[in-house]
């Protein structure tokens, strides 16, 4: 028998299994007579009628022997042919021999489908190998899928000495920057932008990513800008009017609150929290796109308020707030030489007064060691007033349930409860042509407390309080050889974990700055760079069949009844799709976005200022809208960003052109990868539309119970379900113990996670003609079914290295359970995984049926 080359794009076909007799005949003088002979010879003689019967006999038996053997070596072929492919073993075939049938033999051809090849071009084959790199094949995926899939890309990454945390996500977003990088520092990269508004896009890009790297002007003008807004804040706080006296114990009676409005307007117009905070954003509970006041808790100094009861932490926050005021105090000379700044409001600065009330009488001996006495005292207080802040603020848990936080009363009822703060004047220094009748409060209870608070502290702890606010808030953007910088930088590398006194990339930092305060402008450069082609359509498409995979699925889920099933797909078909970037400003039009930036004011000298400026535009730009219609075509994000979101008030779900790049997404990779990756991003978010908190808002963004009773219940159990598994997480504390995860905390995002499973049935239901498109195409190397790289795909997008420190400020703050249960608690609910990789039903990512929280089956 002889083997075939095989033939191009074929299986290998197999060779005859009967040969032909005219080949092998043997002929010779000495030769027997042949069967052929034999029969001939037996023909001419005369046939008794014993011999007719035997022969027919005979033939039968012929007849039936070839029959018999031409089925076998048929099916043995097929046999052989499917071990080679891999498929499963042949049906068995059941022969009867009451009957022969006889047909007409098809031309032939291969005994099995062609084999795909892999696809081997130089793209296909760096694919290949940054998923087998990122693998660590030593771990058991039905185990530990996370470090199965993540392994190798964990060891290979290993954490920057200047980073609390570093993963995929990050990765990406440095890749991101250096996009935007190299158009900032190459005038050619943006050649072909001609127009004016470009050009004058351009340079204010340029400029502010100039005033950011010159750190040689940041150490020549030190705390000098810090100083002169803390000087700013300072006189608001006090009034014009204020009678100075140098009786320090006189000052509790001459000095009051009532500066109070002024220096918090002030704060909050440059985006600097204290006290409270407000937000513009739709009445949910009356007109989601009618833009109205939320009145919120202030956001604290240190991550979460369950840091304040750690003596260790608090310790290092007051030993930072100490030195903020002493450098602060420190430069009280500097403070009286400078000239006096003119506000908005067009007053002037009052001259200083001793602050923070030093003791003594103020002689050279005895000023610096009382003046560090007093800046101990006073930090003490101010640490002591934030923890009551801290204690009066609602718990992270409880802040997710959008019942809770929704309390819509008239303003006065606000100023009644907090009557420190002359609301009418604060809405006015934004806004003075719109004045709410109403506001939503988000806890009813904070600001009573907040005036509780400030009735039993002295008016030099609430001015020390602000002091440090803004500090904190500014010092980062000053050089990074002054006191202020260096205070901050101990507090971050103490929450974080990173390695002391360890700075990144300046570029790197400047060009994030420039995302932060000009996202938008620089979006429209990076997405003319990273996002052409059939990108956008692609990445919707995905986005859609997930969709619909989350329709088709309703009917199927047990706890969901009909009514309450045919309303979310109502919900599901009004969510507004956003891919890639925004067309309010529009991207394509650099006059509109130079209009949307019109405020903002770059000098290549002053990136504080420069800091303030693109601040105090985004406040006016968001009080602008109170009282307006929702503009539907408005992002939260800019299009370099790498992250998504669901807003449930506008009933929208959005993806910047930044998370739409490899690992997550690229135009042109195999569906069972996108559909993976970028696949559970889009999944993920389309469930916030139906979580713990999303199920609660309708299909126009309202906030309301639209689902049943029953509905409510079954989906109660199910999410009891996910807080439990959740809650049984744990991750180590730094101080060899562990913490558990806040299941409740984190149910949202755990449910949202969950929507991996409609990412595989969207994958699944355009299979075919995916692959007969091309787009299903097997990459080299890569011994893993379609099924099983899907899953692999999604894990690889939560690689990341992390500090403890960092890991246990995330765990007590962030709603995102950490990456490691993001992987793995997910596919524990997802039966598909489980078969995808065989894993045994002793193995952990393979429970019993009962034990898993299935919410969409």
């Amino acid at each position: 028998m002889v083997d075939r080359v095989p033939r191009h794009s074929t299986d290998q076909e197999s060779a005859p299994l009967l040969r032909d007799d005219d080949d092998d005949a043997v002929h010779g003088e000495d030769a027997q007579p042949t069967f052929a002979e034999r029969i001939n010879s037996i023909a001419q003689e005369p046939l008794t009628p014993l011999t007719k019967i035997l022969l027919v006999v005979a033939l039968v038996l012929l007849l039936l022997s070839s029959v018999f053997i031409g089925l076998f070596a048929g099916e043995y072929t097929k046999l052989k042919q499917r071990e080679r492919d891999g498929s499963k073993a042949p049906p068995t075939i059941t022969v009867t021999a009451t009957s022969v049938v006889t047909t007409t033999a098809a031309p032939p051809g291969p005994t099995a489908p062609p084999a795909e090849q892999a696809c081997i071009t130089s793209e296909c084959i760096i694919l290949s190998a940054s998923i087998l790199s990122s693998l660590d094949v030593s771990q058991d995926p039905c185990e530990n899928f996370f470090d199965f899939a993540n392994g190798g890309w964990i060891a290979a990454h290993p954490l920057p000495a200047d980073k609390g945390s570093f993963g995929q996500f990050e990765a990406l977003a440095q890749d991101n920057k250096r996009v935007i990088q190299h158009f900032l520092e190459t005038p050619s990269a943006t050649s072909s932008f001609t127009t004016s508004d470009d050009e004058q896009l351009l340079k204010k890009l340029r400029g502010f990513y100039s005033s950011c790297l010159n750190e040689n002007r940041l150490d020549e003008v030190g705390t000098e800008p810090l100083i002169r807004f803390v000087k700013t804040l300072q006189q608001l706080f006090r009034g014009e009017k204020l009678e100075v006296t140098a009786d320090a114990s006189a000052k509790d009676e001459t000095l009051g609150l009532k500066g109070l409005t002024a220096a918090t307007a002030f704060l909050h117009s440059r985006g600097i929290d204290s006290l409270f905070s407000f937000e513009i954003e739709g009445d949910i509970g009356v007109d989601p796109n009618y833009m109205t006041l939320w009145f919120d808790q202030a956001a604290l100094g240190l991550p979460s308020k369950e840091y304040y009861d750690e003596d260790s932490i608090v310790d290092i926050y007051q030993d930072v707030v100490e030195r903020l005021l002493f450098t602060l105090s420190e430069e009280e000379e500097k403070l009286q030489r400078l000239p006096t700044p003119t506000l908005v409001d067009n007053t002037h600065l009052w001259p200083s007064w001793p602050w923070p009330p030093w003791d003594g009488d103020g002689g050279e001996e005895e000023e610096k060691p009382n003046r560090t006495e007093a800046a101990h005292k006073m930090a003490k207080q101010v640490v002591k007033f934030e923890t009551r802040l801290a204690q009066a603020s609602l718990d992270a848990d409880v802040y997710q349930d959008p019942f809770v936080t929704y309390n819509r009363l008239p303003l006065a009822n606000l100023s009644a409860s907090l009557p420190q703060i002359n609301f009418p004047e604060y809405v006015a220094t934004f806004t003075p042509r719109r004045f709410p009748e109403h506001v939503v409060v988000t806890y009813p209870a904070y600001p009573v407390a907040v005036s509780e608070i400030l009735n039993s502290t002295s008016a030099e702890v609430v001015e020390a309080y602000l002091v440090v606010r803004a500090a904190l808030a500014l010092s980062p953007n000053l050089g990074m050889a002054t006191e202020a910088w260096q205070a901050q930088r101990a507090l971050l590398e103490t929450l974080t974990g990173i390695k002391k006194g360890a700075v990144g990339d300046r570029a790197e930092y400047c060009v994030g700055s420039v995302e932060r305060n000009l996202g938008f402008a620089a979006g429209r450069y990076f997405v003319n760079e990273t996002f052409g082609g059939d990108s956008r359509e692609k990445g919707t498409k995905v986005i859609t069949d997930i969709v619909d995979a989350f329709k088709a699925s309703l009917p199927n889920v047990q706890w969901l009844d009909k009514a309450s099933a045919d309303a979310a797909a109502e919900k599901a078909d009004a969510i507004r799709v956003k891919v890639g970037y925004p067309i309010s400003p529009d991207t394509r039009d650099p006059a509109s976005i130079l209009r949307y930036y019109n405020r903002v004011k770059v000098d290549e000298d002053n990136y504080f200022d420069n800091l303030l400026s693109a601040a105090e535009s985004d406040q006016f730009k968001a009080w602008g809208k109170l009282g307006q219609r929702r503009n539907v075509n408005e992002w939260e994000m800019w299009p370099s960003m790498v992250n998504a979101y669901f807003n449930p008030p506008s009933n929208e779900i959005v993806f910047p052109a930044g998370i739409l790049q490899p690992p997550f997404f690229s135009h042109d990779w195999p569906s069972y990868l996108s559909y993976g990756a970028f696949g559970h991003v889009a999944a993920h978010e389309l469930t916030h539309a139906f979580d713990s908190a999303g199920r609660l808002y309708n299909q126009n963004g309202k906030l309301e119970n639209w689902w049943s009773n029953s509905s409510n219940a079954g989906f109660e159990l199910k999410q009891e379900c996910i807080e439990a598994q959740y809650s049984g997480y744990t991750v180590d504390d730094g101080k060899g113990g562990q913490i558990h995860v806040n299941g409740n905390l984190t149910s949202g995002e755990n449910i949202g996670d969950t929507g991996l499973i409609q990412a595989y049935r969207a994958w699944k239901a355009q299979f075919q003609s995916s692959f007969q498109a091309g787009n299903e195409y097997i990459l080299p190397g890569l011994n893993y079914t379609r099924e099983q790289l899907f899953f692999i795909s999604f894990a690889r997008i939560w690689g990341n290295n992390i500090k403890t420190a960092t890991q246990l400020q995330r765990v007590r703050a962030d709603p995102h359970s950490p990456n490691v249960f993001r992987v793995d608690g997910t596919v524990f609910n997802i039966p598909e995984f489980a078969k995808a990789f065989n894993c045994p039903k002793t193995a952990k990512l393979n429970p019993p049926h009962e034990k898993q929280c299935l919410f969409w089956s």
